[in-house]
């Protein structure tokens, strides 16, 4: 165990390191571009001789790193927008994620081409560490954090292969020979337990090498728990249904000596290893090291209490809720503690939830202008679903077809009649019953029609027209359908995503938006990742690299399961429902906490026939074709949506993205994904 202490290799490598963790590929050059190879090994003498030509050597090894907090408009997957969760008013190559459900994605399309690039940041990572120990005037520390750096990427970059292209070849540790024939150089895919394995391995030796913490200037660099997040994350899909005795879809996709790219038998113990690897997050530093962010209770917070004495089923159904957070519910408040974490106005320094972040290229972007209102600059179209507005919970804890909180037949379309406050949220008296009494985690998540949007950065010629507005979507409303310039800025559904916009954001002051980061890792995704690997454990299991046992516990799911509900403001689970309808539990608070944070499209697909469900069900929103003096249940009504840009589909093969022809062209034994 390396001891507790900061790095400090020098501020101006540090910075160096750090704000180029995530630049996007300059290149799309083949890892086997021999060429190329012959140009960069005459320079390798003299890189491998000074500390900053060797920094600069890194830096390119990372700059292959993709923007995972472009998540809509410039992505460099399409993982964003691949989902059932939100659609884009546009399928143009700014919002290419559109053209993966809609099958405009071939094997010889250049839209997320990132097969060459990551193979060029392994290669790199395989350089440093082959030759790092030549640099004479490196200090231990930093050749430490550097090799660790380089294990790391060298797992990243995997990972992200295998998430995008499933199986992949994993290349030798040595670069080729010069002299090698093609044979040689033609890799074959490995199998998906192959890659997990590979993952792996780097990740332990990241954890190893890499420092405990870092400083405010490498914010956004890997430290020591990091590596242990990426295995629990990968873990956890490797356990799942799709991946885990997958015999029905992938039977008889083999490699050439017969070992199928993916096992068709079902290893229990898999799940025990992903329940093992979330809990070596959760013990670090004897549990110190992360923990769900929270705000404390102050006078006008969302009040847990006072639904609770309204509601006395509430505590029948939990006893524990009003106790105080992490044990219950009580004492926080759960609006900000949630909406804090991606809206800026919680420093990355004092965030103890964020395990890795980067920062988004675009902030007045992606999603800010996107999802923003017309009237206030915005692009108005980032359009979220109805399925996904449902999956919300009433402040009961209940969801919407099983609540008396949730209004009956006209009643939903009945406005509330009189404004609320709570923790700065402000809900107008013209909100319909059915937006009323929800979650905290819907008004932080969801825009809706008459949602109050603050935009206070402006401050320019006529303010109060542009600042302090309800924002409407009917045709003819404030962000409605009736502009003649945009003609196609606008909302589809009635929804929209406000959780990454801050209170004061305002596209017309877009150069005074609030600056924000993308959390990669969060703390609450490990707790429900052990939940969810608990809930499938069939006995015990025991972990061989770090020891830990763990078992099938009703009491351990429900402990850490409730306490992502109880930061949420809602009632957790009493009484273990048996692991069917845990199960359900689990997967519908992941869609709800991880609402377009990028992960549904990844859950959907491990899941197995989740995703041809989800997909392949018509999409729904609100009539934005009627007007404001309509009767309310013309808009409010939930309609099929079916225009060209809802037209989705999802079908066997879109379980992994096509290989690019032009790689599959460069090696004879790179067979192509199923379907493709």
């Amino acid at each position: 165990m390396i001891s507790k202490i900061k790095y400090r290799i020098g501020k101006a490598a540090c910075a160096l390191l750090a704000c180029t963790l995530y630049l996007c590929a300059p290149s799309c050059n083949s890892y086997l571009n021999v060429d190329e190879y012959f140009l960069e090994t005459t320079q390798l003498d003299s890189i491998f001789q000074r500390k900053e030509l060797l920094i600069q050597y890194i830096r390119g090894a990372a700059s292959y790193l993709p923007n995972e907090g472009n998540l809509f408009t410039s992505s460099p997957n399409p993982f964003g927008l691949a989902s059932d969760e939100c659609f884009t008013s546009w399928n143009d190559n700014r919002h290419a994620g559109m053209k993966y459900l809609l099958d405009e994605v071939t094997p010889f399309s250049t839209y997320f081409n990132n097969y060459p690039n990551y193979y060029q940041g392994i290669r790199k990572a395989n350089m440093v560490l082959l030759r790092i120990h030549e640099v004479t005037d490196l200090e231990t520390d930093a050749l430490r954090d550097y090799m660790g750096l380089c294990y790391f990427l060298k797992g990243y970059y995997t990972y992200l292969l295998l998430l995008q292209y499933g199986p992949v070849p994993i290349v030798p540790d040595e670069p080729f020979a010069v002299d090698a024939d093609v044979e040689t150089l033609s890799l074959e895919r490995s199998s998906y337990d192959e890659c997990i394995a590979y993952i792996c391995r780097n990740m332990e030796l990241a954890h190893e090498f890499l420092p405990q913490e870092r400083t405010l200037t490498e914010a956004n660099m890997p430290d020591y728990g990091v590596p242990l997040a990426v295995m629990s994350r990968i873990l956890l899909y490797a356990a799942s249904p799709q991946y885990n005795g997958n015999a029905t879809l992938y039977g008889g996709w083999n490699k050439k000596d017969g070992t199928p790219f993916i096992n068709p038998v079902n290893e229990n113990s898999k799940w025990g290893r992903a329940a093992a690897a979330a809990k070596r997050v959760m013990e670090l530093e004897g549990g110190n090291k992360y923990e769900l962010y929270y705000v404390m209770k102050e006078s006008g917070s969302y009040d847990v209490d006072s639904f609770a004495a309204q509601y006395p089923e509430m505590l029948a159904a939990d006893p524990n809720f009003l106790q105080n957070f992490p044990n219950g519910a009580g004492g926080i408040d759960p609006y900000k503690s949630y909406t804090y974490i991606f809206n800026g106005e919680a420093t990355r320094a004092l965030n103890k939830e964020i395990i890795y972040s980067c920062t988004p290229a675009h902030q007045g972007d992606s999603p800010l202008w996107i999802a923003s209102p017309k009237i206030m600059s915005g692009g108005n179209g980032l359009n979220l679903t109805q399925d996904m507005v449902d999956a919300y919970r009433m402040a009961d804890g209940k969801e919407i077809n099983g609540s008396p909180l949730y209004p009956v037949g006209s009643e939903a379309y009945a406005p509330g009649g009189k404004a609320a406050t709570f923790s700065d949220y402000t809900l107008q008296p013209e909100v319909v019953k059915m937006y009323l009494n929800r979650e905290p985690r819907f008004y932080a998540t969801v825009g809706f029609n008459y949602s109050y949007w603050q935009g206070t950065t402006y401050t320019g010629d006529n303010a109060a027209s542009y600042t302090n507005l309800a924002i409407t979507y009917y045709s003819d409303g404030n962000s409605g359908t009736n502009s003649v310039d945009y003609p196609e800025d606008y909302n589809r559904t009635g929804y929209t995503c406000r959780k990454y916009i801050h209170p004061e954001d305002n596209m017309r002051a877009s150069s005074s938006v609030r600056p924000k980061i993308y959390p990669i890792f969060r703390y609450a995704e490990i707790l429900l990742n052990y939940a969810e690997a608990l809930n499938e454990l069939g006995g015990s299991y025991t972990d061989t690299v770090s020891g830990i046992t763990v078992s099938f516990d009703p009491a351990e799911i429900l402990k850490h399961f409730n306490i992502i509900r109880y930061r949420s403001g809602i009632p957790g689970v009493a009484t273990y429902p048996g692991q069917d309808e845990m199960r359900r539990l689990i997967k519908r608070e992941r869609q709800v906490e991880f609402m377009c944070e990028g992960r549904r499209y990844h859950d959907l697909r491990r899941w197995g026939e989740d995703a041809l469900t989800a997909y392949n069900a018509p999409i729904r929103g609100m009539n934005v074709k009627a007007r404001k003096g309509d009767p309310a249940e013309n808009f409010y009504s939930p309609i099929v949506i079916n225009n060209v840009l809802t037209r989705r589909q999802f079908q066997h093969k879109n379980y992994f993205c096509p290989i690019p022809r032009t790689a599959i062209n460069k090696n004879a034994n790179l067979v192509q994904n199923p379907g493709w």
